[in-house]
């Protein structure tokens, strides 16, 4: 006589998808929260740079918020 125990075959499927559901909800977690990390915040230096690079301020202008800044 055969015993063919399909309630817990389906009971391993339900299991499997859960699994896999908390993986993906895992994974997405985990790249939303390194997206944040992305958006640093720049240094006033840095930004001090850019700001020279595109023509925002002077170089003498650049030179003097440098030293304010490093004080």
């Amino acid at each position: 006589m055969m015993n063919n125990n399909y309630h817990f075959m389906g009971l391993h499927l339900i299991w499997w998808c859960i699994a896999i559901v908390l993986l993906i909800c895992f994974f997405l977690y985990k790249s939303f929260k390194n997206s944040d990390k992305k958006t640093t915040k720049e240094t006033p230096i840095e930004i001090l740079k850019k700001r020279l690079a595109l023509g925002e301020i002077s170089k003498e202008d650049y030179l003097e918020k440098k030293e304010l800044i490093e004080k």
